[in-house]
């Protein structure tokens, strides 16, 4: 799973769940409320507050709803669906923003990655994963992480706070800007699919990341279906299944080892919920079927879990669960404590699972060199903020010794 190291601050941390979540709030004092990442009941409410009729307010709503998410609008005055007074009214007390795009980097392959700041100045990163005709955008949903898996760049950061709707959706705004895609496009999708697979544990900031999910999932809206989002979760085993019941989206489990002693290490939540139970949630996930499978995401960590018998143990607890498994060549990333598993390693293990009758891809690295693929993620802002008033300050003493001879 896949950015500053700051302590968590504000709210405390229970049961992982929640750390410092920011809710919507309604104006106060003059300030511009943000519309993005509310739902339409809380801007009909937000309007009644600025002084909208409350008869009137659940059309304007919707009205807003169409230009923000289906339009890609951020200037009400273009919403020209609205009277000119109300749009004049519209941003004198609201917004409709988005994360700031403070770095961004492309890979040779065309996989793109953003470094994102945020109101507050913590900083995030999210990636779109380009193919022929479509494309999938990897989506953070906290500031850091708390799960410490030991393969993962992410995990070497402490958790700063969750993401709010906001937040987890504006990356998807953001990505839509530069992809061009507005208005909201029926097919052809450059950004097709979503997988919240990014910085964090999607599950230990559920009601935000459902939040946003709703939004994006909207048929008014981005309009992007459940079969084409995916949670990816390093196994948080009560909220397994309310994530099926209440959002229905494709599960991913980062599963990456087949023993507890192994997992204990590498995945720790794993001493919470050990494999046996992670497996019963799966078993017993919403909607499970033949086609609609579970994906077990397993990294291939060189003398650690890339033996033929750690394969035929897999096919093992895979037993009686629709699945697929993704096997993906360890990223490497500064300070590392593992390896990539060789290439025939990797065979042999996927060849194994597959004559066991279950899919088993080896998935191609994607934005190595930028440091975008799986377990690369992680903000260097603090690092790169150093640098640059290292530069700065250079720049200036060169001018400064320049200027007398001038």
């Amino acid at each position: 799973m896949t950015p500053s190291s700051a302590a968590p601050r504000s709210a405390a941390l229970v049961d992982d769940v929640r750390v410092g979540d920011r809710a919507p709030q309604v104006p106060v004092d003059g300030a511009a409320v943000e519309l993005l990442g509310l739902t339409r009941a809380e801007i009909a409410a937000a309007l009644v507050t600025a002084g909208e009729a409350e008869k009137s307010a659940k059309m304007r709503a919707n009205q807003l709803w169409h230009w923000i998410y289906y339009r890609g609008s951020r200037d009400f005055a273009e919403m020209t669906t609205l009277s000119k007074d109300l749009r004049e009214r519209l941003a004198r007390h609201f917004s409709v923003g988005r994360p700031v795009a403070s770095r961004d980097l492309k890979s040779t392959d065309g996989t793109r990655k953003w470094l994102l700041k945020f109101a507050d100045g913590e900083e995030a990163e999210c990636v779109h994963i380009p193919e022929e005709d479509r494309g999938a955008l990897c989506v953070s949903s906290q500031v850091g992480c708390t799960l410490t898996c030991k393969f993962c760049h992410t995990g070497t950061m402490k958790l700063v706070r969750n993401l709010n709707a906001a937040e987890i959706v504006g990356q998807v705004m953001l990505a839509r800007d530069h992809l061009n895609e507005w208005p909201s496009p029926p097919d052809g999708r450059m950004l097709s699919n979503i997988v919240m697979m990014g910085m964090g544990e999607p599950l230990y900031n559920f009601d935000q990341v459902a939040k946003a999910l709703k939004i994006v999932l909207d048929n008014e809206g981005i309009a992007i279906s459940k079969r084409r989002i995916t949670l990816s979760t390093a196994g948080v085993v009560p909220m397994i299944e309310r994530c099926g019941a209440e959002l229905g989206v494709n599960l991913a489990i980062s599963l990456h080892a087949v023993r507890d002693d192994i997992r204990d290490v590498i995945v720790p939540i794993n001493k919470k919920y050990p494999i046996k139970d992670l497996m019963q949630a799966c078993a017993s996930y919403p909607g499970l079927s033949n086609a609609r499978r579970i994906t077990f995401e397993y990294v291939m960590l060189k003398g650690v879990n890339d033996t033929p018998a750690d394969a035929k143990e897999l096919v093992r607890l895979l037993k009686g669960v629709p699945a697929k498994v993704n096997l993906i060549p360890f990223n490497a990333w500064p300070g590392a404590p593992y390896e990539c598993s060789s290439d025939e390693a990797i065979r042999k293990f996927s060849d194994i699972v597959f004559n066991a009758g279950y899919s088993s891809p080896v998935r191609t690295p994607r934005g190595r060199d930028i440091m975008a693929a799986c377990g690369q993620l992680k903000s260097d802002s603090v690092k790169r903020s150093k640098a640059d008033i290292l530069r700065e300050q250079a720049a200036k003493d060169a001018a400064a010794a320049a200027a007398p001879a001038a």
